[in-house]
């Protein structure tokens, strides 16, 4: 039987802090969530409101272009359309609803959307979503934003991966090449201890990945929170469940499971609502709502993270309800949180009479990464220009992680391989281990005949092919389930270039 060698990585706070501020945030820097609300980070310093056009309590989605500017976003739950509050609606940055983005699936709860770009193609995104409590399942749609102008369109819709009742709790996170993409959510109509995984590459989206570990849990309230590298992540449950894991960016393989609090039996349950990593990776921020509310801060460096907890507010005040929590590009950490109205379960939509401190502005928590108080926590101190929050803050991955490096699939060429030729093309490798498949891409190629040729680290040929090219683009998905583990160098060549990459395979 074959052993998966995995490579793990550890997390210090010095490359964490590195990582963090060594690229932009650019396509992160506006927020569109709430009642007409969003937040534009162009000026990290004094980030300032802005007005948007949706009207949701919870799930929402937005990105940027590279340079800041507003491209599109995505909610559940608009009263204004839709009386039952089932679907999502996708608006462009005039805030009106894109071309064919509306009767998109979604529920109305709180973490079902994210939206990714598809890798190579710079004008395509994929706004996936997990069918809850209706159209029980994983679906995606298309948006080009070559269409109407540059306002975009949506050219695929509610194409459906998964059929089954998923968890409020979809997320992503970048590839451990900086380029490449995998979701992430889990099911809800058995207890179970399964994480479904997509990878999101320039071939597509691949075939799902099931992996089992943890501790197995049934509730359709699960939120996933990755740190700041995305080597971690934290999953929370409305139950009460609350867990670290380690994930390798390059595998997509989940590890090392910490429980930090098991799931209860009884009550008093934990009724953890959302969670957020400081940035440099040492604090786990974390909100409850039950018939009370709090605000946590868990020192994941102490010996036992569930007796570090830290309690920075509170309130029996039951027409407050506590929401999610998001680190901004700035790194400071806002916490949203809805006012109820007297109302049961809550009070959406928000009546015209209804304004006050409680919805209309965010608390912040302004240092995240000092202990106890020093995290200068200042509730309802970000005025929204006039707008207002509900529970919901967007469900952005970091759109701008840079690559593992040093990884084996951070796409470096080492000292003892061929340099690229005067070129503009490129070449990826990737090995997926789960699947026993190099997925092989090069683009901008201008040559027409091609060979493509794989030698072990003695030198030894284990692969070869010629053929003529039709397009600047080249793929191949490589069947390597012959191929023993170890490092393996790709040598892909025209007449107008020559290309080379290395590859690691591992076992199971």
């Amino acid at each position: 039987m074959k052993k998966l060698n995995i490579l793990k990585y550890s997390i210090s706070v010095f490359l964490l802090l590195s990582s963090c501020s060594a690229y932009a945030q650019n396509r992160n820097l506006i927020w569109c969530f709430g009642d007409s609300a969003g937040i534009d980070f162009s000026n990290l310093s004094n980030p300032s409101p802005i007005n948007t056009g949706m009207d949701a309590r919870g799930s929402c989605t937005s990105i940027a272009d590279s340079s800041g500017n507003l491209q599109f976003y995505a909610s559940t739950s608009d009263p204004l359309t839709s009386q039952f509050f089932e679907f999502t609606l996708i608006r462009n940055s005039l805030h009106q609803v894109m071309v064919n983005g509306d009767s998109i699936i979604g529920d109305g709860w709180y973490q079902e959307l994210v939206i990714t770009d598809k890798p190579i193609l710079n004008n395509l995104y994929y706004v996936f979503v997990v069918g809850i409590t209706s159209s029980y399942g994983l679906y995606y749609s298309i948006v080009d934003m070559s269409l109407n102008g540059g306002l975009g369109g949506v050219v695929q819709k509610n194409v459906q991966l998964e059929n089954f009742k998923c968890t409020d709790g979809l997320t992503a996170i970048k590839h451990g090449n900086g380029r490449d993409w995998w979701i992430l959510f889990r099911r809800w109509d058995n207890v179970n201890d399964s994480f479904y995984k997509y990878m999101i590459s320039p071939s597509g989206i691949s075939n799902v990945i099931i992996q089992n570990i943890g501790s197995p849990t049934i509730n359709g309230f699960t939120k996933m929170k990755f740190s700041p590298d995305g080597n971690k992540f934290a999953m929370i449950t409305l139950s009460g469940l609350m867990e670290i894991y380690d994930f390798d960016r390059c595998t997509g393989v989940i590890s090392n499971p910490v429980t930090i609090h098991p799931e209860p039996t009884t009550a008093p349950y934990g009724r953890f609502v959302s969670c957020e990593f400081s940035a440099n990776g040492r604090f786990l921020y974390v909100t409850t709502y039950d018939f009370t509310c709090s605000l946590y801060q868990y020192d994941l460096y102490a010996p036992n993270p569930a007796t570090s907890r830290i309690a920075l507010d509170f309130t029996s005040n039951y027409l407050i309800g506590y929401g999610f929590l998001k680190r901004g590009p700035d790194n400071k950490i806002y916490f949203s949180t809805a006012y109820q109205c007297d109302a049961f379960p809550y009070c959406y939509p928000y009546p015209d009479s209804v304004y006050n401190q409680y919805n209309m502005n965010l608390s912040v928590i302004n240092s995240p990464d000092s202990l106890g108080l020093a995290c200068d926590y200042t509730p309802y101190s970000f005025y929204l220009g006039g707008k207002r929050t509900y529970y919901g803050l967007p469900n952005n991955p970091d759109y701008d992680l840079p690559a593992l490096a040093g990884s084996p699939c951070d796409t470096l060429v080492s000292i003892n391989e061929s340099a690229n030729t005067n070129t503009n093309a490129f070449l990826h490798v990737y090995y997926a281990s789960d699947w026993e498949k190099a997925f092989i891409n090069a683009d901008k190629l201008k040559g027409k005949k091609y060979s493509l040729r794989m030698v072990d680290i003695l030198g030894k040929e284990v692969y070869s092919e010629i053929g003529t090219l039709n397009s600047p683009y080249f793929t191949r998905d490589l069947n390597c389930a012959a191929f023993a583990s170890g490092i393996y160098l790709i040598t892909f060549e025209t007449e107008r270039e020559k290309l080379v990459k290395k590859m690691q395979v591992n076992w199971r």
